[in-house]
């Protein structure tokens, strides 16, 4: 690790010729920006960090005490959705590989899950998802050192192929994986530290769905504190020259392949925990809900929300999550029927991508960030004499 610094400057140097495109800018504008102007966090990445997840802590207990049971549900599934398009955006925001096959890799993740607690006494919830996680890491290791070759279109292809093809073992292994049906998960009931917990915090029932939506907010903020320390570290720097300048990162001696492998270890961690906390918000597993739309959607959620930026994969999930039902309602409150409203759903969320790409080609977060970084300079710039 310590021959890192050294090759990632030298790939710097050799990109200034050739000037990274508004995703790559935005995605990388964090560093930049850390390095001047007043801030009140503390200096140190870790303890920023840390002081994050204890903010964001404070913000889970407090939304999802003040929202109903429905609400707790749909927070559930926003922190599943956002710990898969986090590792996906370190795949392809941050190293560039093009990822089809993230649904079938949180596909491994939940049925690891639902195996595990079949058991007649299943191991402790925290110890079955960090075994779901670690199948993950082992089929995503393999599929990265199969791809590492690949690139652009021909990895996308290869992924696909993965997407489509591993439900599918559910249905050939049909005793052990229950075929079509899938299997049912039995989650743990809520303990009773945590009911101790409700009650000395709000006072509401400490329902099962709550308590789940707690796993997924507890698992979101783990995993994202994870990443966020990568990506600000020297592994980030050498991930982001690997995606910018390919060649001079070669020069330099970085060993692509490799990098390329960790990457696609990391985003398939991230998919095989989420994989899992779906498997406990939903109940089943079935390859129903691993299909391609599954992968495609955490794609197009890191697109809308900004490549290469955490906060842009949390509020790109958050539309998956909030937009549906919202222009379901929109659409039933005009008049539709049920269906007519289901339908109108996609066709609004289609609307807003296009948007996205017209209007902020480099997601919300990197537009907003790149106009906020502009506007600096153009006031550092009026101010200076002369």
């Amino acid at each position: 690790m310590s021959d890192l610094q050294g090759p990632t400057s030298v790939v710097a140097g050799a990109a200034t010729d050739d000037p990274p495109t508004a995703a790559t800018a935005a995605a990388d504008a964090p560093s930049a920006a850390a390095t001047g102007g007043r801030t009140l966090l503390p200096r140190s990445t870790l303890l920023r960090h840390l002081l994050l997840v204890v903010v964001g802590a404070v913000a889970a207990v407090v939304l999802l005490e003040v929202t109903d049971p429905f609400t707790n549900s749909q927070l559930a599934t926003l922190s599943y959705y956002a710990i898969a398009a986090g590792g996906l955006t370190v795949l392809t925001g941050m190293n560039g590989q093009i990822s089809l096959g993230h649904g079938a890799l949180m596909a491994v993740g939940a049925y690891t899950t639902a195996l595990f607690l079949s058991a007649d006494e299943p191991l402790p919830l925290p110890v079955v998802l960090l075994a779901s996680t670690v199948v993950a890491i082992a089929v995503g290791a393999l599929v990265g050192v199969a791809a590492a070759r690949l690139h652009g279109p021909y990895l996308a292809g290869a992924t696909l192929a993965l997407a489509v093809g591993l439900p599918g073992l559910a249905i050939y292994f049909n005793d052990w994986l229950g075929g079509d049906q899938g299997l049912r998960v039995r989650a743990p009931r809520a303990p009773e530290w945590f009911e101790a917990f409700i009650d000395a915090v709000s006072g509401n029932p400490a329902t099962n769905t709550k308590w789940l939506a707690y796993v997924g907010a507890i698992c979101l903020l783990v995993t994202w504190f994870v990443l966020a320390n990568l990506v600000r570290s020297r592994i980030g720097r050498t991930w982001r020259a690997v995606r910018d300048q390919e060649v001079a990162a070669e020069l330099a001696g970085i060993h692509l392949g490799a990098w390329r492998v960790l990457a696609f270890v990391v985003s398939a961690a991230a998919a095989g925990l989420a994989g899992g906390v779906l498997a406990l918000v939903v109940r089943l597993a079935a390859p129903s809900g691993f299909t391609l739309v599954l992968s495609l959607s955490l794609l197009t959620a890191i697109v809308i929300g900004g490549l290469g930026s955490l906060l842009g994969a949390l509020l790109g999930s958050a539309l998956l999550v909030f937009l549906p039902p919202f222009v379901t309602d929109l659409g039933s409150g005009w008049g539709l029927d049920s269906t007519e409203a289901a339908q109108l759903a996609p066709f609004v969320y289609g609307v807003v991508l296009v948007l996205a790409m017209i209007f902020a080609p480099a997601g919300l977060v990197g537009t907003l960030r790149m106009r906020w970084l502009a506007h600096r300079a153009t006031r550092a710039a009026r101010s200076t004499p002369g």
